[in-house]
């Protein structure tokens, strides 16, 4: 983790109440880890209605030191079950869309808007997207993903703060928090469409082009 990286997450830690931490300073901070025991720190929330369905808490999953970062809108039903993002029929097709473009799930780090899943898949409320939002937050002041990728229009909406289309969100790209942002079709959504996936495609590919630029 560089020194920007930390001085993030002390001022995270400041706006959150914390004054006071103590840090050895022989031992360096490793971001697997610190995202491990976040997430073991934050799995028996209560801070929505949304805990009341959850059989397992859905930080999310990849690498740490991820160059990119996928953020969708929240669990199903096999990530509610296995405790894994995008581990369901959504995640199998997302997992081809990334091979496609010469990516593996291990080199990316995926997360969602909410950690518990919404009653039969509805979008996420107002007030569970705000009791969530900081735990994402986190997650990428820690990882500092040089790209983002936002698959689906509740993630869109919710991060950048516009209410449009997804073909309208899908005609540029957007930084957030100084990171450059692409939207994209949720992977259920193409499940749904099929025909959708040559527009995804493209999407892909002009992600892979700033990729490969990195």
């Amino acid at each position: 983790m560089n020194n920007d990286t930390i001085k993030q997450y002390l001022e995270y830690l400041k706006l959150s109440g914390i004054q006071d931490i103590f840090i050895n300073p022989k031992k360096q901070i490793n971001k697997a880890e610190l995202l491990q025991e976040l997430e073991k720190k934050y799995c028996n929330c209560k801070k929505c209605e949304l805990h009341t369905g959850r059989h397992k808490f859905v930080y999310g999953n990849g690498n740490a030191d991820a160059r990119l970062m996928i953020i969708g809108e929240g669990p199903g039903a096999e990530e509610n079950r296995l405790g894994k993002v995008f581990v369901g029929r959504s995640g199998q097709l997302l997992t081809k869309m990334l091979n496609a473009i010469n990516l593996s799930r291990e080199e990316i780090y995926i997360s969602n808007i909410v950690k518990c899943r919404p009653p039969g898949n509805r979008n996420p409320l107002p007030e569970e997207k705000k009791a969530c939002l900081p735990y994402l937050d986190e997650q990428i002041s820690i990882i500092q993903p040089e790209l983002i990728l936002l698959v689906g229009k509740v993630a869109a909406v919710t991060l950048l703060e516009i209410d449009q289309t997804l073909k309208a969100f899908r005609e540029r790209t957007y930084t957030f928090r100084g990171i450059k942002t692409y939207v994209s079709y949720h992977p259920s959504a193409l499940l749904r469409n099929p025909h959708w996936k040559k527009f995804a495609w493209i999407d892909l590919q002009k992600l892979q082009k700033d990729y490969l630029a990195l």
